[in-house]
């Protein structure tokens, strides 16, 4: 690649480290409106935005999230700060999932750990996962950089410039396209797996429930025979 292409990718990886993510700190404790809650997620998320237009969260979007029972629906239609968690994992898993998997994935977060007193909650959850940011950051950038100069060595038989240029930054999306699809797979098995051990464990406790009403219908039959003999 040329130097031109060289310096973009420096200048997007330095632009990484200064983008906009919602600390923790950021989300209000005060119940939000819907308009309120758009605007606050433009506000914090606009750096990540392709294309100015491009729209972070809308009132539709948020309807659907609720319908498709990836939110939990608002309080006199207000939304909390642990709706504000749930709609930032969303932003972020819809990139790369399906409805489908994200559903099964927060399914169980805010089931378990939605508007509760208990610890771990939604804040604390939330707050252990940024923390983890600037080390995923850090490897991030490294492995863009080692796969640039993989690229930067591929081609150099191509005599003509701009084809060689073309053909090493082909080669760099393919390696980066290449990692995101690993991940992806990865992160799919990962859903499914635990959908399959979740369901074949929601079986085993019906079928140990069912167990247990039969021991009761067995010992209410023999009470039963106890009292029909105690009356004769």
């Amino acid at each position: 690649m040329n130097n031109n292409n060289q310096e973009f990718v420096n200048t997007l990886l330095k632009r990484l480290v200064k983008l906009n993510y919602i600390k923790p700190g950021d989300v209000p404790n005060i119940d939000l409106y819907m308009d309120q809650v758009t605007t606050f997620m433009d506000e914090h998320l606009s750096d990540v935005k392709r294309h100015e237009d491009d729209k972070i969260l809308t009132k539709t979007m948020i309807n659907n999230y609720t319908k498709n029972n990836l939110l939990p629906p608002p309080v006199k239609k207000k939304y909390s700060k642990e709706h504000i968690y749930v709609l930032t994992f969303i932003y972020y898993l819809k990139n790369i999932l399906s409805i489908s998997d994200i559903q099964k994935l927060l399914n169980p977060l805010t089931d378990k750990f939605f508007d509760t007193d208990e610890v771990p909650d939604l804040d604390t959850i939330y707050s252990e996962i940024y923390s983890m940011e600037k080390l995923q950051i850090d490897a991030l950038s490294k492995d863009v950089l080692n796969s640039t100069e993989l690229a930067k060595s591929t081609f150099k038989d191509v005599s003509d410039d701009e084809d060689r240029d073309f053909l090493q930054l082909f080669t760099l999306v393919c390696l980066l396209s290449f990692d995101v699809y690993m991940k992806k797979n990865i992160i799919e098995s990962l859903i499914d797996d635990y959908t399959s051990r979740t369901l074949q464990a929601g079986r085993a406790k019906t079928k140990e429930e069912i167990k247990e009403e039969k021991r009761e219908a067995k010992e209410e039959a023999k009470e039963a025979k106890r009292a029909l003999k105690q009356k004769k």
